[in-house]
């Protein structure tokens, strides 16, 4: 099947539809403008859930019998209704979907055999949505006939558009967090969450960066922090005393005072004292007890130094050279125990092909424990560090879930060094740094999309 147009009138028609519309129909009609393009019956953006384990389909006030119509390919699940918004939920089975989602490549499934060559028989192609390696979703279409090379090419740089209008238009309404939630949160969730970045993975030239909290039952505290400079990418995971509310509320001033510090251009060892401050001051004038431990990092993008300060926290991982370890740094006081407290920074020169891995402790303590998280690191090293996130928090929901008593966090940053160096990118996702679904899997291309009938399984190869 070929495009009807070429792709810069395509991406014109698309945007000027993305910016007609209002931030609640700019996705629609993206994906409307789109299906004109391609002469496509169905053409629709599927959001990752907030869980990392299904995708959305968001509707507007569809009939019972509409919804059971929509051309979904046989991903229909279960449906969410809030004041005329409908959410389709679509779990990851192993199939086609997840297999776009984990390795980042165009996949197409192709018609049953009873259905091909017949007047319904579709096509379904499943593009990433992706922007810099942070997995927003899957655009999803529906063609008549086998899409070639140049279409999916095409429809794969739409797809990255796509990642573009979605976090554009998410600043101006709540439909989009909404769609992702297939759980309902706490009071204490709804403010831990609003303390993690905007994007929770983050590729670069010189690095590659996920991370990812799995909350326990009652909220424990912990945070995640990244912010990249020029010449430099701050780091931060933080872990506040207690559960609920009090625990959430410290680690609010905690990040607080850890990214004001840092907008004025403090120093790591500032930054470590200023919060110190702030949470010693808050729990005198309240007369209650708040503290964090902490790994703060401080990595110097030109030569790979990297400076760690650990305030009470667990130690760092480090995979070098076929070898996982624990990093052994100087453990001072968590922060706010005590009003003047002295901090220590210890600087690691990371080489290329190192993988540093940043944990709470709620990886480690309780049924998790039973975990080997030395070897299960070990044995994740192939995948990129948003898949190994994924993995191993996986890992720990088998042996200590499914609620956890405690939450569970981690950060994975893997250095490629050459800072300033270009990436090569197709569709939002670094090519040769692609981790794959399982780690050895086969690595797929828009030369060489995954071909499956339904209900078929993944065929990898030898």
């Amino acid at each position: 099947m070929a495009v009807r147009h070429g792709f810069t009138e395509t991406l014109s028609s698309v945007l000027e539809a993305a910016e007609n519309a209002s931030p609640l129909e700019a996705v629609a009609a993206v994906t409307d403008a789109l299906a004109a393009a391609l002469s496509a019956s169905a053409a629709f953006f599927l959001i990752a859930d907030i869980s990392g384990r299904g995708l959305v389909r968001l509707t507007y006030r569809a009939s019972d019998e509409d919804l059971a119509a929509l051309d979904l390919g046989g991903l229909e699940g279960e449906v969410r209704h809030d004041d005329g918004e409908q959410a389709v939920g679509v779990p990851l089975d192993g199939g086609a979907v997840e297999e776009a989602l984990r390795t980042q490549t165009v996949q197409v499934v192709a018609p049953s055999p009873d259905a091909a060559g017949g007047p319904g028989a579709r096509w379904v192609v499943l593009a990433p949505v992706t922007e810099r390696g942070e997995v927003l979703g899957l655009l999803q279409l529906s063609l008549p006939t086998a899409p070639d090379t140049d279409s999916l090419l095409q429809i794969a740089r739409i797809g990255h558009v796509l990642s573009f209008v979605v976090i554009a238009n998410r600043r101006h309404t709540d439909l989009f967090e909404w769609a992702q939630r297939s759980a309902t949160f706490t009071l204490p969730a709804e403010i831990q969450r609003r303390l993690l970045p905007a994007a929770f993975t983050c590729e670069a030239g010189a690095f590659t960066l996920s991370a990812w909290l799995e909350p326990a039952a009652s909220v424990g505290g912990d945070t995640f922090d990244y912010c990249l400079g020029r010449d430099v990418l701050h780091l931060s995971l933080t872990d506040a005393m207690g559960h609920g509310v009090a625990s959430a509320l410290t680690a609010t001033l905690c990040v607080g005072s850890l990214r004001n510090t840092r907008r004025q251009g403090g120093s790591l060892l500032e930054q470590a004292q200023a919060a110190n401050r702030a949470l010693y001051e808050h729990s005198s004038n309240t007369r209650s007890e708040g503290f964090a431990t902490g790994m703060l990092g401080r990595l110097d993008l030109r030569t790979g130094v990297l400076a760690l300060l650990n305030a009470g926290h667990v130690a760092p991982y480090l995979c070098r050279d076929g070898a996982t370890s624990a990093v052994r740094l100087p453990v001072d006081v968590p922060l706010g125990l005590f009003e003047e407290t002295t901090y220590r920074s210890t600087d690691i020169t990371l080489h290329p092909g190192d993988r540093l891995v940043l944990v709470t402790d709620g990886m480690l303590e309780r049924g998790a424990a039973t975990l080997d998280l030395v070897a299960e690191i070990a044995l994740t090293r192939a995948l990129h560090p948003r898949e190994t996130t994924r993995r191993l928090t996986d890992l720990v929901l088998e042996v200590a879930g499914p609620v956890l008593a405690d939450d569970a966090t981690l950060l994975v940053l893997d250095w490629h060094g050459g800072h300033g160096g270009l990436r090569d990118t197709t569709g939002g996702a670094e090519r040769r740094r692609t981790g794959a679904a399982s780690p050895d899997p086969p690595h797929r291309t828009l030369d060489s999309p995954l071909l499956r009938r339904p209900g078929e399984p993944i065929a990898h190869d030898p």
